[in-house]
């Protein structure tokens, strides 16, 4: 229902766009000012032309060589007081324009369809998203990140007050919450395109789609309401300054104007397609439409159109068009829809609901409802369904202990931290109690020189407050210690499990044991191609016994024939592909950690370190999802693989390489609690941000700085809080 309060009225019409106005946007500067983008392709800056009412054409800017669909302002910068203007449009492209050229100051490439949508954030940042399915993020002029996930057009970006959280809506009828790059959370509950995005708060924001609802949603997940109102597509939403009310246009030829949770106001336009709008800071309302023409409505009796204005705008709707036949239901026939004598038929079809009392009874109705294509919001009312229906019973869960079935959990547990030291010394994680456990928490990295990493007795942090001792790091951290007898003793123990085709012979394993003796003596005799082979079968056995093999690989990797045999052009895709395997979040920790010290072992040798490089996108992003275990270890060697990306990035000025690994370090960073794992993604972070100000930029759009304030006061080890007090210096 309508209140009958304070009401909007034509303030003015603005003529100028030869074609659809589609995107508009309040501008900083001059004040009370926005900005225009159209369907014919250019990009306009309106100012207020008196005290009280209408604006005049101040800028006209070209840049785009096909529609502009899309407009934000990105704020003032000390080289840009007055903020820049973004545009996207049709021809893949984003121009950004300053207010002294009708031109652009410099135009980003990188998306490969149209970009209808844009979103500024602090310290720089720009968000993108276009028709090809992604969003960019975008620093000055370099595209710093990709999000995937959508499987159709993002129609609408936003990013939100709190830094490194972006907002995603898609055709693809979902919205995604990104934190640091990463998909923390999809949003389902429209029925049609997700078109527009607004935000209300650091918690809560509102969509608008296609399905002519507007949905109040917390960014934990849940949808607080849905207004109803639209008849037709809803293309764009607004929110009023300093409140929750908010604005949208639709399809239906109308502006409604919402209060309190309710349509207050509807304003018919005389035009189809009702595009874009905007608030200004004064309250007043900017439309654009597909004849080109922006209106502006106001509440204020001084702005309000005079008496002739308002007439000509009254005759104009009443002479508008409408399709009789659609009337404001656009593509819907009306000739088409049921009568009032459906409503006696019987309720629609029944649907099989199968169900075994081991499963999860929400996972079975949401594959039933995916199956059936039905509405997601029943999800609950089915879930219940079931439970009521099986009396709530459920099968108790195996015991999930990861104990060795070969030699039982009181000998051998890969992947375990217990019994055995969690300090941080750089003992041999081999030779702790006389047994092999791959997964000890001590760390067992060297670096060359005194250098923290190596423990505390060989390291002083006196001269630390003066001195930058810890980033940018210069070379490659790795894994070198090792007990040669142990490892060789596991593998021949484990080598009468092996399928009898997997079998090694005692030649072999004599042949293991020359390698194994050639790379951890150092010795300048180089493996044969017969030693290589029987390594490569090796570390194919099946995963239950493989780990000792690893073992062997991660410290063959570092000697150079090793490394080029393995990380050449020809066989290294093979190779990564195979040990990405093991980082199945789902398979065993010890081959899970050993994977992961070979990945940061091959960064030693020049072909190891171009593969690690050519195949960083798929190896960090199996890598990653490592983080949720609880085993150190594998922390401390997911941070080491991170830093090893930052030194090679830091080497060559990877602007996009620092960005994702920006976004996996601020991702573990929330998980790990580990100080080894904590020390090295610091210098990891310092590393990516020394001398470079776009990764500074980047840290701190990404929210770096306000996750790692907490180290600052670590008391022990002391080069935890030092290398962090540098890099806040930094930021």
């Amino acid at each position: 229902m309508e209140s009958v309060a304070a009401r909007y009225r034509l303030s003015c019409s603005l003529q100028g766009h030869e074609l659809d106005v589609r995107g508009l946007v309040c501008c900083l500067y001059p004040p009370g000012a926005f900005v225009s983008v159209s369907r014919d392709r250019t990009t306009r800056l309106w100012v207020p032309d008196s005290p009280n009412r209408g604006f005049t054409e101040m800028h006209c800017m070209s840049g785009h060589s096909n529609f502009v669909s899309c407009v934000c302002i990105i704020p003032s910068s000390d080289a840009h007081p007055h903020g820049l203007i973004a545009t996207g449009g049709n021809d893949h492209n984003i121009c950004i324009f300053s207010l002294e050229s009708p031109a652009p100051l410099y135009i980003l490439k990188g998306h490969k369809n149209a970009v209808c949508s844009l979103s500024s954030g602090k310290f720089g940042t720009l968000l993108s998203g276009s028709w090809d399915t992604t969003a960019k993020v975008w620093l000055n002029d370099k595209c710093m990140m990709t999000l995937q996930g959508h499987t159709a057009a993002v129609w609408a970006v936003k990013i939100l007050p709190e830094q490194g959280l972006m907002l995603t809506g898609s055709a693809d009828k979902t919205i995604k919450l990104w934190k640091a790059g990463r998909c923390e959370r999809t949003f389902s509950g429209h029925e049609d395109c997700v078109r527009g995005l607004a935000i209300l708060s650091e918690t809560e924001f509102l969509s608008c789609a296609n399905d002519a609802s507007v949905r109040r949603w917390q960014i934990t997940g849940e949808c607080l309401e849905v207004y109803f109102g639209h008849t037709n597509y809803i293309y764009s939403i607004s929110i009023f300054p300093n409140c929750k009310d908010f604005v949208t246009t639709a399809e239906d030829r109308s502006l409604r104007i919402w209060k309190n949770g309710e349509c207050a106001q509807t304003i018919r336009l005389p035009a189809q397609s009702i595009w874009c709008c905007c608030v200004l800071d004064n309250g007043d309302i900017v439309v654009g439409a597909s004849d080109g023409i922006i209106r502006v409505f106001t509440e204020s009796v001084d702005r309000t159109a005079s008496a002739e204005e308002i007439k000509a705008f009254e005759k104009e709707l009443s002479q508008a068009t409408i399709d009789p036949k659609t009337g404001d239901l656009g593509n819907i026939n009306a000739e088409q829809l049921p009568g009032r004598e459906h409503l006696n038929e019987p309720g629609g079809p029944s649907y099989k609901l199968p169900y075994n009392i081991s499963d999860d009874p929400w996972l079975t109705a949401y594959n039933f409802l995916q199956k059936n294509d039905l509405n997601p919001m029943f999800l609950d009312q089915v879930a219940k369904f079931i439970i009521d229906n099986t009396k709530g019973q459920m099968l108790g869960l195996g015991n999930t202990s990861l104990s060795d079935p070969f030699t039982g959990g009181g000998r051998y547990v890969p992947g375990s931290s217990s019994g055995s030291s969690n300090t941080m010394s750089a003992a041999d994680p081999f030779t702790g109690a006389g047994r092999y456990v791959p997964g000890s928490a001590s760390i067992g990295a060297t670096i060359s020189g005194v250098d923290p990493f190596t423990g505390s007795s060989a390291y002083q942090s006196a001269a630390s407050k003066t001195v930058n001792i810890y980033f940018p790091k210069k070379e490659a951290v790795t894994f070198d210690q090792a007990n040669p007898t142990q490892i060789l003793g596991k593998l021949k123990e484990l080598n009468g499990t092996a399928p009898e085709e997997k079998k090694l012979t005692e030649n072999d394993l004599i042949l293991l044991e020359k390698i194994l003796s050639i790379t951890c003596n150092s010795s300048f005799e180089k493996p044969t191609a017969q030693q290589l082979q029987i390594l490569w079968k090796a570390i194919n056995w099946p995963e239950d016994i493989v780990f000792p093999a690893l073992d062997i690989l991660r410290l063959s990797v570092k000697h150079p024939s090793v490394n080029e045999n393995f990380c050449n052009e020809k066989e290294g895709a093979q190779f990564s592909s195979h040990l990405t395997s093991l980082l199945n979040p789902k398979g065993k920790p010890a081959n899970q950690l050993l994977a992961l010290r070979t990945f940061c072992n091959c960064f030693v040798g020049q072909a190891g370190q171009k593969l690690m490089m050519s195949q960083r996108e798929a190896l960090i992003s199996h890598a990653v999802e490592l983080k949720s275990g609880s085993n150190k270890n594998i922390h401390i060697a997911l941070a080491t693989l991170t830093l090893n990306y930052s030194v090679c990035f830091h080497k060559d000025h990877n602007i996009e390489g620092k960005a994702q690994c920006l976004s996996v370090i601020s991702t573990i960073f929330e998980v790990v609690q580990d100080l080894e794992a904590i020390f090295r993604l610091l210098v990891a972070l310092g590393t990516l941000i020394s001398d470079d100000s776009n990764a500074i930029q980047l840290a701190k759009s990404l929210g770096v700085d306000s996750q790692i304030k907490k180290y600052a006061s670590v008391s022990e080890p002391a080069k935890v809080s030092e290398c962090c007090k540098l890099i806040l210096n930094l930021l």
